[in-house]
């Protein structure tokens, strides 16, 4: 029987010849899974070039005062991603992962042009939505490739390196950011970063990326066959009848919660106790930065002492460091309190995907990671909102207090409601 061109694509062989098996691993899939790496580190930078700088436009080019008010392009980010993250999941059951990742990238090329010449905190608001498009597209996609290529013994290693690239990415573009806006501005001159960033992940993905949807099928069938399972069964299962999904759902979400916390209010926080944009930064760029290193070690890690304890304890040093920055005032402490969020965040981020993957089944595990990050990123909104209503009310110590309260908590209910789920731990 002959195949397609599209079919030979997918699994990297020829036209005309017949259709080889797709080989799961990291090792046998390591120049595809390399440029993913790479391609999740421009979906990173688009994000990073906000996180230093953003808050700081609202206050001193738009005049906005009202935290709640200068936060709600998180929580307009935070929603659209979440959404896009659930469609992405789904869509790419049913299509193909290499459409989704093109797609975000052209939804995402206008996002630079808008911040720069945003006339209105309106067009800022309206750029982000576009900007949680193309984040929850694009990153989405590239984990459901990276978790199809590897297979079930690496996966833990494999989302270390994916998430990684991209908030070491993210740290990079914010301590870019952060420099540029001091020697230049806060606008337009930090934003050309984007445009060359937006514009090389797009062309990667057109011209590189290969679809990995037949290695997930190639996997499913080595598991044997699971039930037909609808959607809705895929998403009650994730939100909160499985207790180890909703376990990692929860604990994603409390995770992007404080994220969404400390992308908003910690400039604000920095730059009320008269750091300077380049302190500023350089305490913006630390937390993503130490988050990145190291999950090179932690998606490791968790492959072979297990995924509970490892997200339960991250929740916990994550929450020391977002105390130890509301309590202190100067510059070293914060900067401690940075990295301790950096390494909590480390332990739980690629843990939780590891886990996802480890529980679901390959033919609706896309589905079930998709509802996974609907959850997760809806923190961003969450955390947003919260924190900006508590800092208007009581101050911006209070909020980001708060949200540490509600992060430790996160970790008891891993620690309480979680078994280990990583197959090799098991045994």
């Amino acid at each position: 029987m002959r195949r397609t061109a599209e079919q030979a694509a997918e699994n990297g062989g020829t036209p005309g010849l017949p259709d080889p098996a797709p080989v799961l691993g990291l090792r046998q899939n390591l120049p595809q899974f390399s440029l993913l790496v790479l391609v999740n580190a421009f979906v990173g930078g688009m994000v990073g070039l906000e996180r230093a700088i953003l808050p700081l436009i609202a206050e001193r080019e738009f005049g906005l005062t009202s935290k709640s008010v200068i936060l709600s392009f998180i929580v307009g980010f935070g929603f659209v991603k979440a959404f896009t993250n659930l469609a992405a999941g789904r869509f790419s059951d049913r299509i193909g992962r290499k459409g989704l990742l093109v797609g975000g990238w052209i939804v995402g090329l206008p996002v630079p042009f808008m911040l720069m010449w945003a006339p209105s905190w309106g067009w800022v608001t309206a750029a982000n939505f576009l900007l949680g498009i193309n984040q929850g597209l694009c990153w989405s996609t590239t984990v459901i490739m990276k978790i199809d290529l590897v297979g079930p013994q690496r996966r833990g290693l494999a989302m270390g390196l994916n998430e990684f690239s991209g908030y070491f990415a993210v740290s990079l573009a914010a301590l870019a950011s952060g420099y540029i806006a001091a020697a230049y501005g806060l606008r337009p001159a930090p934003f050309y970063l984007g445009i060359g960033i937006a514009a090389a992940g797009l062309l990667l993905s057109i011209f590189f990326v290969r679809e990995t949807h037949g290695h997930a099928r190639h996997e499913a069938k080595g598991q044997g066959g699971a039930e037909p399972v609808s959607f809705m069964e895929i998403f009650t299962r994730t939100s909160y009848r499985d207790p180890n999904l909703f376990s990692c759902s929860q604990a994603g979400m409390v995770n992007n919660l404080n994220d969404g916390m400390a992308w908003g209010l910690f400039p604000l926080f920095f730059a009320a106790a008269h750091l300077s944009v380049e302190r500023i930064a350089i305490l913006a760029a630390t937390y993503p930065a130490v988050w990145g290193i190291c999950q090179l070690l932690t998606g490791a890690i968790s492959d072979h002492i297990g995924r509970k304890w490892m997200i339960a304890g991250g929740m916990w040093v994550q929450a020391v460091g977002i105390w130890l920055i509301a309590a202190v005032d100067s510059f070293p402490p914060w900067m401690a309190g940075a990295v301790l969020l950096g390494i909590g965040t480390a332990m739980v981020y690629p843990t939780l995907l590891a886990a996802i993957g480890d529980v679901a089944h390959p033919s609706w595990r896309a589905s079930a990671v998709g509802v996974y990050r609907l959850w997760r990123d809806a923190g961003y909104a969450f955390g947003a909102l919260l924190s900006g209503i508590v800092a208007d009310r009581f101050g911006v110590v209070w909020a980001i207090a708060a949200i540490g309260g509600l992060t430790f908590v996160s970790g008891v209910v891993v620690a309480v409601r979680m078994s280990e789920t990583h197959r090799v731990t098991i045994r």
